[in-house]
C-alpha cells in the first residue's frame, strides 16, 4: 500500500467543524495546521429531525474554506467523518452530496461507538505511558462518548444521546438559566449516564481524562476562578453550578477562562459534566488536548503501516463466528481469480473483496436457512471497529446478493447499484458457486469476458460435463443476472 508524508482529518462535530493536517515520520505525527468553525449543525436540527437551510449555508460555506486547504493532498491520505447530527437527520443524504462537492472529498458517517473508538484513539496517543486503567469523556455537540482503555486499546465504549448544543436548546433556551432548569438538565443527564453505569463505574479505572471543547472550556473557568487546582473537579462544578443559577442568563456569564464562543452551549455541556461525575463517582478529571481528529489521523496512519483496524474486526468477526476457515479462503481464492481474469485490480474494490469473501458464510451463526440474508443484517448493524456506516452498508450489500433472486434486493430492482459493486456480486456469486461442494474445485484456467453489460464465463473445457450441479446452478445465475438488465452466458 502506497504511504505519504502528510495526511488530514475532517471532524464534522454538532458544534464544531475541524480540520487537522499532519507531517508523518515514521510512526509518528507532527502537526502542520489546524482551523476550526463553530457552525453548531446540532443547532439547526428540528424537532422532525430536518437539518434547516441556514445551517446548512454555514456548514457548505465552512467547507469550501476547509476545501481550500485540502487541495493538492491524495484522496487516499484525506480522511472526513460525520458525527451525531449527520447520524439522525432525515435529510443528511442530501446535505453529505452537498458537503462532499464543497470539501473535494468523500465523507463517511461513523456509528457513535466508532466514535468513541477514534476519540479514544486521539487521547491516548497523547497521554504518557501508564498501567492504569482510563475513562475518557467526550462531550461533544449532539452526543457524548465514555470509554474505558488501557494504553491504546480502548475495552469498553459507548455513546449517549446528549451533547452541549442540543441540552442548551432542550434545558437553557434562549440562554435562559435558573435552579430549575439546571437541576432538570443534570437529572436527565443522570437517567441516559444511569443505564451504563455499572460498566463505566469508579471501580473500573483509575484515572479520568476529559477531551474536547466543553472539557477545556469546563476546565479554564474551573482553574482561572481558583475553584480547582487542577483539571475539572466535583467541587469546583459545584462553585459553577451556583455562578450559573446566580447569572439568569448565559449573556450575563462573565466568567474569567469562558469564551464568547462558547458561552452559548456552557450551561448545556456543565449539565452532562456533573451528570457522569455524579453518575460515574468522578472526583477529579484531567483534560486532554487531543480528541476525535487526532484518533481519525493515527487511525489512517494505521491502515498505510499494515495496522488497519478493519483487517484486526474481520479477523475477530471470522473467529467469533466459527466461520469455516477454509471454505472462506476457497472462496475468495476463487473470487480473486475471476477478478484477475476480468482485468480488474482496484485496491479499495480488492478489500471489500477480500472482506466479503471471508465473511460470507457469517450468517449461518444464526441460521442455516437464508444465511445470505442473515450475513448482511449483521454486517450493516454490528458494532465493527474501522468501519463507517457506508462501508458496512456496502458488505452488507455484498453478503446478501451473494445468491438468490437480485430482483428481491431494492438497489438491484431500481438499478442503482455503482458498476464496480455490481462486480464484485457477480465475483462473489460465481465463486460461492464453483466452491459449492466445500472442496477445492480444480479449476486451472478460467477466462472473463466482460463489456456493454454483457459478460461470458469461460471454463476449461469438459470441467462443467462432470458437474451437472455446477452446470444446473449457472443457469439459474444466468436468469437472476438476465432478470436486473445483464447478459450473462458462461460454456
Amino acid at each position: 500500500m502506497k504511504t505519504y508524508d502528510t495526511l488530514a482529518a475532517v471532524d464534522l462535530g454538532s458544534n464544531s467543524f475541524r480540520l487537522e493536517v499532519a507531517r508523518v515520520a515514521g510512526d509518528q505525527l507532527y502537526p502542520l495546521d489546524s482551523l476550526k468553525e463553530t457552525v453548531r449543525l446540532a443547532g439547526g436540527l428540528s424537532d422532525d429531525k430536518i437539518l434547516d437551510e441556514a445551517t446548512q449555508a454555514h456548514a457548505l460555506a465552512c467547507l469550501n474554506r476547509f476545501g481550500e486547504r485540502l487541495s493538492g493532498l491524495s484522496a487516499e491520505a484525506v480522511r472526513c467523518i460525520g458525527t451525531s447530527t449527520l447520524r439522525v437527520a432525515r435529510n443528511a443524504e442530501a446535505f453529505i452530496r452537498k458537503a462532499e462537492a464543497a470539501l473535494g472529498h468523500p465523507i463517511e458517517i461513523v456509528a457513535g461507538r466508532e466514535e468513541a473508538r477514534l476519540i479514544y484513539l486521539g487521547v491516548a496517543h497523547s497521554l504518557p505511558a501508564s498501567p492504569d486503567r482510563r475513562l475518557v469523556v467526550d462531550i461533544g455537540g449532539g452526543s457524548t462518548e465514555i470509554i474505558i482503555g488501557h494504553g491504546l486499546r480502548p475495552h469498553e465504549r459507548e455513546s449517549l444521546h446528549m451533547g452541549c448544543v442540543n441540552y442548551s436548546m432542550r434545558f437553557f433556551a434562549g440562554g435562559a438559566i435558573d435552579k430549575a432548569a439546571l437541576k432538570a438538565a443534570e437529572t436527565a443527564a443522570r437517567a441516559e449516564v444511569e443505564r451504563v453505569a455499572r460498566a463505566f463505574s469508579r471501580g473500573n479505572w483509575q484515572q479520568a481524562v476529559g477531551s474536547s471543547g466543553t472539557a477545556r472550556a469546563l476546565r479554564e473557568i474551573l482553574e482561572q476562578n481558583g475553584w480547582s487546582a487542577r483539571g475539572i473537579t466535583a467541587d469546583g462544578l459545584a462553585r459553577l453550578r451556583g455562578q450559573l443559577a446566580k447569572a439568569g442568563h448565559v449573556d450575563s456569564l462573565g466568567l474569567p477562562g469562558l469564551s464568547r464562543d462558547r458561552r452559548p452551549v456552557i450551561a448545556g455541556g456543565f449539565a452532562i459534566m456533573a451528570g457522569l461525575f455524579a453518575e460515574l463517582g468522578i472526583e477529579q478529571m484531567d483534560v486532554a488536548e487531543t480528541a476525535m481528529r487526532e484518533g481519525i489521523l493515527y487511525d489512517l496512519l494505521g491502515r498505510f503501516h499494515q495496522q488497519d483496524m478493519r483487517e484486526a474486526t474481520v479477523d475477530e468477526f471470522m473467529r467469533r463466528s466459527h466461520i469455516d476457515i477454509q471454505q472462506a479462503l476457497r472462496v475468495r481464492h476463487m473470487a480473486f481469480k475471476l477478478l484477475v481474469a476480468c482485468g480488474g485490480r482496484d485496491e479499495n474494490d480488492e478489500r471489500f473483496l477480500d472482506w466479503a469473501a471471508r465473511l460470507h458464510e457469517i450468517g449461518l451463526s444464526v441460521s442455516h436457512g437464508g444465511y445470505h440474508r442473515h450475513s448482511g443484517y449483521i454486517l450493516e448493524n454490528a458494532d465493527m471497529p474501522g468501519f463507517s456506516r457506508t462501508e458496512q452498508a456496502r458488505l452488507a450489500l455484498l453478503a446478501r446478493a451473494q445468491r438468490g433472486a437480485l430482483t428481491k434486493l431494492p438497489a438491484f430492482a431500481a438499478g442503482t447499484v455503482p458498476g464496480a459493486d455490481r462486480l464484485l456480486v457477480w465475483l462473489l456469486r460465481q465463486a460461492v458457486i464453483l466452491c459449492r461442494s466445500r472442496a477445492e474445485p480444480h479449476l486451472s484456467e478460467v477466462k472473463v469476458e466482460s463489456g456493454n453489460r454483457r459478460i461470458r464465463l469461460i471454463l476449461p473445457e469438459g470441467w462443467l460435463e462432470r458437474r451437472p450441479l455446477t452446470r444446473r446452478a449457472l443457469e439459474e445465475e444466468a436468469a437472476h443476472w438476465h432478470a436486473v438488465g445483464l447478459k450473462y452466458a458462461f460454456g
